[in-house]
């Protein structure tokens, strides 16, 4: 099952952001008239809402106008072991929407991939050493039948089930599939729905992780650089799944 995870939390925010959120609240109440006015956070004249005022009662309300004005069709995910880029899907317009805008507000440029799973899926969007407040807020799920979880595919992580029987997603836990390639046979017998031929063949000749589809929401496949998902697999993980050595994510939306 893909979570969204850190070091302080497997099933909800992590305290590092709790932590953020009150010193930042606490800065903003401090008196210091000696010091100079600072200078603008440059987030905040990003256009899109405060990555502050998100919340599970507003997340579509907020992010689906913003898609409709601010859009966005790829963005490259860069690390250490080179780039990829990644497509992102119009008719996931929540998903896509909310991707958007914590890479242009900066916010996965602070995360590494925290849990690497070899032949599965590796997966980011956290760090320990996180300096941009988050509130925790979720998306509906966006299952699209035609969507499905072959090599390469971009999903969002979600919290455990029994305290998320809606299957909401992750606000900022991603995960891009590496998987294996299958025969149609276990293709079927793994996936989580009924499969279509052309799905069949997919992950007969390229790969993926067919258990997790209809279970979690794809809403991008990367388009260039699947060799780097294989570079990052390959990467030493301590008993959490977390890389030895970090491996830091920059993204830019480009298209």
């Amino acid at each position: 099952m893909l979570q969204s995870l850190s070091r302080f939390s497997c099933s909800g925010p992590s305290a590092a952001l709790i932590l953020l959120s009150s010193l930042a609240l606490a800065a903003c109440n401090r008196s210091q008239p000696e010091t100079p006015a600072a200078a603008p956070d440059p987030v905040s004249t990003v256009p899109g809402p405060s990555l502050t005022s998100l919340a599970d009662s507003n997340a579509a309300a907020l992010l689906l106008p913003y898609g409709r004005q601010y859009p966005g069709r790829e963005v490259l995910l860069q690390t250490r072991h080179g780039n990829m880029r990644i497509l992102l899907y119009e008719d996931t317009p929540l998903h896509t929407a909310n991707f958007l805008l914590l890479s242009r507000k900066g916010f996965f440029d602070q995360t590494v991939f925290n849990r690497v799973v070899k032949g599965f899926a590796i997966q980011g969007g956290t760090s320990d050493h996180l300096t941009m407040a988050l509130n925790r807020y979720r998306l509906t799920p966006e299952f699209r039948p035609q969507y499905f979880h072959k090599r390469g595919a971009v999903g969002m992580a979600r919290y455990d089930d029994e305290q998320n029987p809606g299957k909401l997603s992750s606000s900022h836990d991603f995960y891009i599939v590496q998987g294996e390639k299958l025969t149609p046979e276990q293709a079927q017998a793994n996936a989580g729905r009924r499969l279509t031929p052309a799905q069949l063949r997919a992950y007969a000749t390229v790969g993926g992780t067919p258990s997790l589809d209809g279970q979690y929401t794809v809403f991008g496949e990367v388009v260039e650089g699947l060799d780097v998902i294989d570079k990052i697999a390959e990467e030493p993980v301590g008993s959490d799944k977390w890389p030895v050595n970090d491996i830091g994510i920059k993204i830019k939306v480009v298209k």
